[in-house]
């Protein structure tokens, strides 16, 4: 037997027979695919959270357009507000935690290969996404912390740098001068992206909750909460208040939803409406917690408990703003 060919089982008048129909089918359009044709051709898309998201999707979108993964694509995105001094929430120019130093968390997670790694409480690296990615690609970890993040990062040819700048000090000592009251408002960077091979990645990173207790650690760099890849579904990140996404592992959760059926903006509206039925408290409060989900074939979806949230979408060459309405307007 030629195992090079697979058997059809036909005698010689049954194979004309099918030859005969195969022959009508063309003349009615039904011709049958070629090989390229029955390879999936898929449109990358990328979409990240707030305004900065903009410059970040600029950034990924030139990486995509190249024939470029989705994991360099969401790690190029998300280093363009990590470097830039005036964003607040995110790397350089991010605001201190109560002592006045500035701890950087950061996840990134590649939906090709199921694989993830994280820095949390990290100081005096300019671009923490990067060496999560180290930690995925170089280390058996997924997390690391603190000083133990920082020896790692150096020992990878990081350069440590000073992330506090004169202007997030002076917001800092305006803060303490004034009592130090808790503040719980934060915009974080999470970016998605779906490649030319259909393969998904994500990415988060920030400084935090503002004027936070030395040592907390947010959703953002946690795989589950504040940001979940699987290649076979989908993907999900959020922003807002990390304590509210973790207490409900969201991402997670919204990957889940969309994996038993839904879409992604089904996905993350349930996701909203579960965490308002667990913690209720959030319709009186005034934090907020938004959510972007993306599906393996580009479908997309975003979700917000209030109004104010926007994200960035690139696709189909462009790249716009979108405005979500929160589901307590």
């Amino acid at each position: 037997m030629n195992h090079s060919e697979p058997e059809t089982g036909l005698s010689r008048r049954d194979a004309l027979a099918a030859a005969s129909l195969l022959g009508a089918g063309a003349l009615l359009g039904c011709q049958p695919l070629n090989a390229q044709e029955r390879t999936p051709i898929h449109k990358p898309v990328a979409l990240s959270t707030w305004s900065f998201g903009l410059p970040a999707n600029r950034a990924a979108w030139e990486i995509l357009m190249t024939g470029g993964t989705s994991l360099d694509a969401v790690e190029a995105g998300v280093r363009v507000p990590e470097a830039d001094p005036k964003v607040r929430s995110v790397g350089l120019g991010g605001l201190p935690n109560a002592s006045g130093f500035v701890e950087l968390d950061a996840c990134i997670m590649d939906g090709a290969r199921h694989r993830a790694g994280a820095v949390a409480a990290l100081q005096g690296i300019l671009h923490p996404v990067s060496v999560a990615r180290r930690v995925m690609e170089q280390t058996p970890h997924v997390l690391l912390v603190g000083a133990g993040a920082r020896q790692f990062a150096t020992q990878q040819g990081f350069e440590p740098c000073e992330l506090l700048t004169a202007e997030a000090r002076t917001q800092w000592q305006a803060w303490r001068d004034a009592g130090g009251i808790y503040q719980h408002g934060h915009d974080t960077i999470g970016m998605l992206a779906l490649d030319a091979r259909g393969n998904l990645a994500g990415a988060c990173t920030t400084s935090g909750l503002a004027y936070k207790l030395p040592g907390r650690v947010g959703d953002s760099p946690l795989i589950g909460p504040g940001l979940y890849v699987d290649n076979a579904v989908g993907a999900a990140t959020a922003t807002g208040v990390g304590e509210e996404v973790i207490q409900i592992c969201g991402s997670h959760r919204i990957v889940m939803a969309m994996e038993a059926g839904a879409t992604p903006q089904q996905a993350v509206d349930q996701t909203v409406e579960h965490l308002l039925s667990r913690r209720p408290h959030l319709r009186e409060d005034d934090g907020q917690v938004a959510f972007l989900a993306l599906n393996r074939r580009g479908e997309y979806g975003a979700a917000a408990l209030r109004a104010g949230f926007q994200y960035a979408l690139s696709v189909d060459g462009e790249t716009v703003m979108h405005r979500v309405t929160g589901h307590l307007e």
